[in-house]
C-alpha cells in the first residue's frame, strides 16, 4: 500500500478569464489554497515519503511569485498594458486563460521539474523513497470549488 503525504500552500491571486462568457471575463480574485499530494509504494531512509522542508524549498519561490499577482492570458488585449503597468506581478499564460485547471498543472509542471533536479543530488534528504511521484496538485478556486492536475 503505497504511502501519501499533502503540503498547503495559501496565495491571494487574480485573474481574468477572457474567454468566459460571464463576470469571470471581468479581473477578479481569490484566496486560493494549493494542495500537492506526494506519494511512493516505500519509504525513504528517513521513513518519509519527501521531507515537506523539501516542497516548500522547491515550490516556495514559484507559488509566492503567484501571491497578490494577476494570472493573465497573454492573447489579452490588455496583456502588455498590464505587463508594464505591474511587471513581475503579471503572471502569463501563453495563449490560454488562467483558469484553476491551468494554473494546477501549471504547479504540478514546475515540481515536476524541481523535485527532478532534487533527485539527481546524492545529498542526504534528497526526495529519493522508491517510486516518489507527485499523485496530484490541486487549486482551490472557492470554498467550495477545486481544480485538480495528475498524470
Amino acid at each position: 500500500m503505497p504511502f501519501r503525504i499533502c503540503k498547503t500552500f495559501s496565495i491571494e491571486s487574480g485573474h481574468i478569464l477572457a474567454k468566459h462568457p460571464g463576470k469571470c471575463r471581468f479581473p477578479h480574485g481569490h484566496s486560493r489554497t494549493v494542495e500537492i499530494v506526494l506519494a511512493a509504494d516505500q519509504l525513504d531512509a528517513n521513513d518519509m515519503v519527501c521531507d515537506f522542508k523539501v516542497i516548500k524549498t522547491a515550490l516556495n519561490d514559484f507559488i509566492d511569485s503567484w501571491d497578490h499577482a494577476l494570472c493573465l492570458n497573454t492573447d489579452d488585449p490588455n496583456f502588455a498594458f498590464y505587463q508594464k503597468t505591474y511587471g513581475a506581478k503579471i503572471i502569463p499564460f501563453t495563449q490560454a486563460d488562467p483558469t484553476s485547471e491551468l494554473m494546477a498543472k501549471a504547479v504540478f509542471e514546475e515540481l515536476k521539474r524541481k523535485l527532478g533536479k532534487a533527485a539527481d543530488k546524492s545529498a542526504p534528504g534528497s526526495p529519493t523513497a522508491a517510486g516518489l511521484r507527485i499523485e496530484c496538485v490541486r487549486v482551490t478556486e472557492t470554498s467550495s470549488s477545486w481544480a485538480e492536475y495528475f498524470e
